[in-house]
């Protein structure tokens, strides 16, 4: 469970509720089904318009996304490859054939059987590449339908105001209705503004940084994995890819280096 998205809609939505009931307003003045039915069927509608059913109901699923971390570890991946390495410089890219089976990602999986196969390093770069493009265009894609999602909502709020205010237009002649049928109306508003900029913007952003780790992921195995297949030292191959993780990551990946070290002298 990732405890700051958990933690953010606890505090987005407890600030603006408690805000309300500090004012001495009730919890449930906001609370109305038919501004929520207008802003959120709207907004969904729209969304479908622009884009296709597979990417509505993928992007649905990727919310779970926003909730859980990812189970990727940069410096386990490299830790992998130089394994790889190693055991290639001693006998030869042929041994890992046994290994890809292992392998714990399939991208990396399908790099080290071409490079099994014998594939030369320019192929394997141009297809793995391709592979990568459009992994990334398909993780765009749930960003791009949170993104509209939040540029449609509160447009669709301000939409359920005016039709708010039309009813209440149409009851002018009981004076006592005036003052709740506007602030009804304008709940569509608060709906529309609150949606996207405690959910809608802030799922569509934790999803490209997820979708980022998984990127740079691929990119480590590819690097590596050529590397491997050009036949450079296992030191030179760990620099290269260390050099993708942050400064911090690269501070506490001592342990890459000695598992490394233990297993040259071993060799």
């Amino acid at each position: 469970m990732d405890l700051a998205t958990l933690l953010g809609l606890l505090l987005a939505f407890g600030g603006i509720l408690g805000g309300q009931a500090l004012e001495g307003g009730k919890i449930g003045s906001i609370l109305q089904g038919t501004a929520a039915l207008i802003v959120i069927g709207g907004t969904f509608g729209a969304c479908l318009v622009q884009f296709p059913l597979s990417v509505f109901l993928t992007s649905m699923k990727s919310v779970g996304k926003a909730f859980f971390e990812p189970k990727i570890n940069n410096k386990i991946i490299i830790a992998e490859i130089i394994g790889y390495a190693n055991k290639a410089r001693r006998q030869g890219i042929v041994s890992l054939e046994a290994d890809t089976e292992k392998a714990s990602d399939p991208f990396m999986k399908k790099a080290l059987n071409m490079a099994v196969d014998g594939v030369d390093s320019k192929t394997l770069r141009e297809t793995m590449e391709l592979e990568i493009e459009n992994f990334e265009e398909e993780g765009e894609l749930p960003v791009k339908f949170w993104e509209a999602a939040g540029g449609y909502s509160p447009t669709i709020g301000i939409i359920g105001a005016v039709l708010g205010l039309i009813h209440v237009m149409e009851n002018l002649t009981d004076p006592s209705k005036l003052g709740g049928g506007i602030a009804v109306a304008f709940v569509a508003t608060v709906y529309g503004v609150t949606l996207a900029n405690v959910l809608y913007f802030p799922i569509a952003g934790k999803l490209k940084l997820r979708h980022r780790a998984q990127m740079m992921a691929r990119e480590i195995i590819l690097a590596g994995v050529i590397s491997i297949l050009e036949g450079e030292n296992p030191r030179i191959i760990e620099d290269k890819l260390k050099s993708f993780l942050s400064k911090k990551e690269q501070e506490t990946s001592l342990a890459i280096s000695s598992g490394s070290d233990s297993q040259a002298k071993a060799a």
